[in-house]
């Protein structure tokens, strides 16, 4: 079985310099990596954080630099 770690939204906040406060406004508007919330508690697992982070990537405004290997 694989052990998932999870960031709570200010720990994500913290590791992406933003406001919290971003964060909240992103997932309400479907921006940002998936979440789950579990009794009123938002978690981000890392592994999607990552994968957002890696899909974010830019070679220049108009193209994307993936540092996935397992795409061109």
């Amino acid at each position: 079985m694989t052990k998932n770690t999870y960031l709570t939204q200010t720990q994500l906040a913290e590791r992406w310099q933003v406001a919290e406060r971003t964060l909240e406004r992103w997932r309400s508007e479907g921006i940002g990596p998936v979440y789950m919330k579990m009794m009123g508690r938002v978690r981000y697992r890392l592994s999607d954080i990552t994968g957002f982070e890696e899909d974010s990537l830019r070679g220049s405004t108009s193209q994307r630099a993936s540092a996935r290997s397992d795409r061109e």
